[in-house]
């Protein structure tokens, strides 16, 4: 039992890894061409637009698959179906916090946080600030920058911005 609950932390820091290399890896520093990298720069172009989720699903059960059967020589079974669902798990909440931020005012400090560190990076700087659920690999890896006033353009303003009171404090529309 507890093998399988520290291999599925371990899967959600794999994740969490892999957002934050993927993001700026493949997001905003690829080798090549690749289908990522053309709905990323769709959604900096218009942050409202998300790849189809059934693009994602897919995708996930493929590398869940590859996943699962990678791990199992070296954590069994039950360890590898851990980690995979560790590493699933944080993906999906990934996919949920990520589209929230773009379509839903703050409802927390969580919240606020992330969401203003997120749209520093989509409307101050897209070399910084990759992680997404959390800035850990950004200052891991020296891409951190302080999120202070985001100036949001008016063309790129999210809905709810549009329709709920947001923090000012946070966002000034240009």
């Amino acid at each position: 039992m507890i093998a399988s609950t520290f291999l599925f932390c371990a899967g959600a820091v794999g994740w969490s890894l892999t957002e934050y290399g993927l993001h700026r890896g493949l997001g905003h520093k690829p080798r090549f061409k690749n289908p990522f990298t053309r709905e990323h720069i769709r959604h900096h172009a218009k942050t409202d637009y998300f790849a189809k989720t059934s693009n994602k699903v897919l995708t996930a059960l493929g590398a869940g698959s590859v996943m699962f059967v990678g791990t199992m020589p070296f954590f069994g079974p039950m360890g590898a179906g851990a980690f995979t669902a560790g590493f699933l798990s944080s993906y999906a909440l990934y996919e949920f916090v990520h589209r929230r931020l773009h379509t839903h005012g703050p409802q927390g400090p969580y919240s606020r946080f992330v969401r203003k560190h997120h749209f520093h990076h989509h409307f101050e700087n897209p070399k910084m600030n990759h992680g997404v659920t959390t800035p850990i690999w950004d200052l891991v890896f020296g891409s951190y920058e302080p999120a202070t006033l985001v100036h949001v353009p008016e063309k790129l303003k999210p809905r709810w911005m549009r329709t709920s009171a947001f923090d000012v404090r946070d966002y000034q529309i240009v």
